[in-house]
This record gives structure tokens, C-alpha cells and sequence, in this order.
């Protein structure tokens, strides 16, 4: 029964890129990787707002092995100056090797990096709003935001990767693609915090525990996410409901009176970024098109010297039917 199942590379459209093994596959990049795995990363950082502030912060703790410095720009100079300030005066104590360091850059500067990260973001609706989908709420004014900037990194000839945070993350990464960057050069960063909350829960409630060794998060960072309980014994329904407590978990701070973006920020911002930089498995958005056509998918995945490797374990019926219908509503987006 398992030799039949389906599989995510049955929905990636552009087999000529693709190399299979047996648990994965690979999407060959188009010329080099982005960058070496090797090496430590230069990370450009644009915007400094609450999401983009929390992210420097966690690059800045986490970031000791795996980068050598962190621009920041922001169109607020006293933002700046402030985050530069501030950031930089956390230390540990004796330390053997210090923190990466955190410096001012200009707009002209942006794309001398390894990794440029997009935090900047247009429009967020406000706390207290009847607004229920705050992502797509977005997606118009961060389309034509994050058009820009890929605009200036392919003017640049900018080779390194670009990194999309803000929301809504799968379609702002197909309009940073259809400006000229290459398929290896965009990933988006939203899922890691859905599975994060996946895992949240989880511990909250026997009923999910699963999840915490079987578990798998796949899709948008958003309404269609797919939460699975378990690969190996998959329940929807059980799988459905986890789903729903990780998408609604953001409309719940709000509630609150607080926006929610301190876990967005470290587990799909920091955290996931410094994965891909050092080639370990993460949760980000890959596209999964043919040209213009398709769409960006958040799946398991990590770079290599091959090109990025993707996990490609046999699916229940039913997961791959809600992975499937989830890729199909990604793409149908303008």
C-alpha cells in the first residue's frame, strides 16, 4: 500500500530540474548554489519594525557560528540607530567568540550580503480590526513593496539568497521570482512557526502528542496549512484540529491586545534562517512551478551542495488530497 502512495514531488512541475532519491529530491539550482554552506553568512536585514526587530535580536543570539555580520536599514534613522545600538551591547559574559556583528548599512548596500531578508511590510491591519485573514490582508501592498527590491537585487546581478518574512509569504515570493531571481535564489519563512505551534500544542494536549515525533507541517502560512498528526498514522480529523489551533493561534494574542510576532519572528524568522545558512532541515516556502506557472509550497527541506533537498516521503490518501488542494489555491493566487 505504501509503494502506492503519492508523493510531493508529484506536484512539482518541473521534473527537469529534479533529481529523486529515495526519501527526497533535489531542485538543481540554474548556476551555482546561492551561496556556500561553508563559509560564514553576510545577512542584510531591511526594516525594523516588530517583526524585523525581533528577527535582528535572534540573529544576533543565535547567530554565532553561522554569521559574520548583520546589516540593518530602515527608512527610520533613530530606529536605526537605536537597533544598532542596542543589539550590539548584548554580550555574554566571557564569551570565546563573539556575536556577529551588527552594523548601519545604506539602501546602495542592501544586496552586498549572502542573504537578503524581507521584513518590510505595508498596511498591517491594527489590533482590535475584524479583519480575520491579517496575511492576505497584505498582499496587495507588500506584491508591489517586494517587487522593488527584487527589482534592485536583479539589477544588482545580486546571487545570494532572498529570504521573504513578510506576509503574505508564498505569494510575495512568486512576485519576487517573476522579477528575474532565480528558483534557488527565493524562499519564504512562515511555516516554522506554524509548526512551532503545532508542536505547542501538542504538549498542551495528549491528544496531539503525536505530532511532537511524526508530526509534519506542509503548505502556506495561513488559511490552507496542513498540520499532520502523523505520517505514519495519519488521523485527519485529529490532524484538521490541530490545524485550526495554529491558525487561529495569532487571531488569540490579538485578542489579547498584543500583536504576534515574537514567535513568527524567532521560529520562522532567526531560526529557520540560520538553518538554510547552514544547511540543516527547516520548514520554508520552495517553488514548486514550471516558469511563471505554480506556486511557492512551505515544505521540509535544506540546501546542499546538490541544490535544495527536499523531503519526499510516501503520503496518506487524505494528507496528500489537503497538501494538493492547498498548492492548487496558492497558485490560483494573483
Amino acid at each position: 500500500m505504501k509503494n502506492n502512495r503519492k508523493r510531493l514531488s508529484n506536484l512539482f512541475e518541473s521534473p527537469e530540474c529534479m533529481n529523486r532519491k529515495a526519501d527526497s529530491f533535489f531542485i538543481r539550482p540554474q548556476r551555482e548554489n546561492p551561496f556556500s554552506l561553508r563559509k560564514k553568512k553576510r545577512i542584510n536585514l531591511l526594516a525594523l519594525g516588530d517583526v524585523g526587530g525581533m528577527l535582528l535580536i535572534g540573529l544576533r543570539l543565535l547567530g554565532t557560528e553561522a554569521v559574520s555580520s548583520i546589516g540593518i536599514c530602515d527608512l527610520n534613522e533613530k530606529s536605526i540607530l537605536r537597533f544598532e545600538m542596542e543589539a550590539g551591547q548584548i554580550q555574554a559574559p566571557f564569551a570565546r567568540e563573539r556575536m556577529p556583528r551588527v552594523e548601519i548599512i545604506s539602501p546602495e548596500r542592501l544586496f552586498d550580503c549572502d542573504i537578503f531578508v524581507f521584513c518590510a511590510s505595508k498596511g498591517v491591519p491594527p489590533v482590535g480590526s475584524r479583519v480575520e485573514d491579517v496575511r492576505m490582508a497584505q498582499l496587495k501592498a507588500n506584491s508591489q513593496l517586494v517587487e522593488v527590491f527584487a527589482e534592485k537585487a536583479v539589477s544588482r546581478d545580486f546571487q545570494g539568497l532572498f529570504a521573504v518574512v513578510s506576509d503574505p509569504v508564498d505569494p510575495l515570493c512568486k512576485a519576487a521570482l517573476l522579477c528575474g531571481l532565480k528558483r534557488e535564489q527565493v524562499q519564504g519563512y512562515g511555516l516554522g512557526v506554524m509548526n512551532s505551534r503545532g508542536i505547542y500544542f501538542a504538549e498542551k494536549n495528549e491528544r496531539f502528542r503525536q505530532y511532537l515525533s511524526e508530526g509534519r507541517a506542509f503548505g502556506p502560512h495561513g488559511e490552507d496549512l496542513v498540520l499532520a498528526n502523523s505520517l505514519e498514522n495519519y488521523d485527519d480529523e485529529l490532524s484538521r484540529e490541530l490545524t485550526k489551533l495554529a491558525v487561529q493561534s495569532n487571531l488569540k494574542t490579538r485578542e489579547l491586545g498584543f500583536k504576534p510576532y515574537i514567535a513568527p519572528a524567532l521560529s520562522s524568522g532567526a531560526l529557520s534562517i540560520l538553518a538554510t545558512a547552514s544547511g540543516q532541515w527547516h520548514y520554508s516556502s520552495v517553488y514548486f512551478g514550471k516558469g511563471d506557472c505554480g506556486a511557492f509550497l512551505g515544505v521540509k527541506n535544506r540546501r546542499t551542495p546538490y541544490g535544495i533537498e527536499v523531503e519526499d516521503l510516501p503520503l496518506p490518501q487524505k494528507l496528500y488530497e489537503r497538501i494538493e488542494s492547498a498548492y492548487g489555491h496558492l497558485r490560483a493566487l494573483r
